[in-house]
């Protein structure tokens, strides 16, 4: 494993009586050979533990490492042989800790069918390996090794048709299987207690040579992990379930891949809505200069940046089959739009308000200073007037506003005594 990992040193070798890794170790590293992909390592602790007080607790592990890998490897000793396989008889359990469904009416064999569909590639590696690969004197394969353990026994008794059940599980349950033996590595005892320690050049020359023909089918051959319906697990996905699954195990429920996938929508498209909106209000920042001088201006950039949100959307979002999340989404822009036409008019009533205010000032000054109550007064403030409404006519971008009540339609430009001068337009 550690060696997959491009390292000498990672997880633990147990050199002793007592089981070094407990639950499960987590290790990832970029993929060797294939781009933009990550390699996730877990290591279980060993099935079978003495030291452990509830047997439960291997059946919960190895159910785990099925439900997150892509590639199941199991990891035995010597042979595969009956008590080899008697160890696996955790894969016989599986129908009863993993569910397809939520629905309660959901059972065994339906699941058992659809196991296959998801279940990773089954890999068995036979470590100090030390018999020759024939079988009725002919050469066989490694592969042809497994194979031949899986066979069915033609016998009825107890125990021999538990042991045909076990074979049969793997065979269904897992959609492909692959077999690999390996010399001891070290010929030494001393050794063989600290592998971790010895260099490349001390191994032996056989193991090697089986490793690395084993990493490079593991590199190569090894799935990016999916669920139902080809959904790719990402780093942020794997978190999400491994924390969906250890809780429905805790809680003393059955983990439910179709649960798990409705939590996985559910929390990325809530995140796919919130960055989809940002992106709506982002964009009409950027692009809108207020006040628009058209109430069309803004619904034109309006449409553009909410087509930019649903695509935004669309790309991070998942199994949104009945548009909840996109109509959640929408309901946001409707809103975002609105507070936008309300800064737009409220800009518009800004700005209208302060080139009131800097074309007013002359004319207000003339006022106060009695120029229109002298002789021909009432024709000088006609002309002023025109002036006034002509200037402020001529003012570009004054928005939305520019004919609501109180700006354009009448705005009080001064007072002179008792005369209360109006402007209408």
């Amino acid at each position: 494993m550690n060696h997959l990992a491009g390292q000498n040193h990672g997880f633990c070798l147990g050199s002793t009586v007592q089981s070094e890794t407990k639950g499960i170790w987590m290790w990832y590293v970029p993929h060797p050979s294939k781009e933009n992909h990550t390699l996730v390592l877990l290591d279980t602790e060993g099935l079978g533990d003495m030291e452990k007080g509830d047997s439960k607790n291997d059946s919960w592990i190895f159910a785990l490492a099925v439900l997150l890998s892509s590639t199941c490897i199991y990891n035995s000793m010597g042979t595969i042989n009956h008590q080899a396989l008697e160890q696996l008889h955790y894969v016989t359990e599986l129908t009863e800790l993993i569910r397809i469904k939520s629905s309660p009416i959901s059972d065994d064999v339906e699941d058992s069918v659809e196991f296959v569909r998801f279940f990773p590639d089954f890999v068995w590696t036979v470590r100090d390996f030390m018999l020759e690969l024939e079988f009725d004197g002919n050469p066989i394969t490694e592969d042809e090794y497994l194979e031949n353990a899986l066979k069915l026994i033609p016998e009825e008794n107890h125990q021999i048709q538990n042991s045909n059940l076990l074979r049969e599980c793997i065979k269904k349950f897992f959609p492909k299987w692959k077999c690999f033996i390996f010399d001891r590595p070290a010929s030494n005892r001393k050794q063989l207690l600290h592998l971790e320690e010895i260099p490349d050049n001390e191994l032996d020359v056989n193991f090697k040579k089986q490793s690395k023909v084993f990493y490079s089918y593991i590199y190569t051959h090894a799935k990016t992990k999916t669920l139902k319906e080809g959904i790719t697990i990402t780093g942020k996905r794997l978190g999400t379930l491994v924390e969906a699954y250890v809780n429905a195990i805790n809680s003393g429920s059955v983990p439910c891949l179709e649960n798990a996938v409705t939590t996985l929508a559910q929390l990325e498209n809530s995140a796919a809505v919130q960055k989809a909106a940002d992106h709506y209000s982002e964009q009409m920042t950027k692009r809108l200069s207020l006040p628009t001088d058209t109430l069309q201006e803004l619904l034109e950039v309006h449409a553009a940046c909410e087509k930019e949100a649903i695509a935004v959307f669309m790309k991070h979002s998942f199994k949104d089959e009945k548009k909840d999340f996109q109509k959640k989404l929408l309901v946001m822009i409707k809103k975002k739009k609105e507070d936008f036409l309300l800064q737009d008019e409220e800009a518009s009533v800004k700005y209208c308000q302060a080139e009131l205010k800097k074309l007013s000032d002359p004319l207000m000054k003339s006022i106060s200073e009695g120029t229109f109550s002298l002789t021909g007064g009432h024709l000088h403030y006609l002309e002023a007037r025109n002036r006034f409404e002509e200037n402020y006519k001529l003012i570009p971008r004054k928005g939305v506003k520019v004919r609501s009540k109180g700006i354009g339609k009448e705005q009080k430009i001064g007072v002179k005594g008792s005369l209360l001068v109006l402007l209408k337009f």
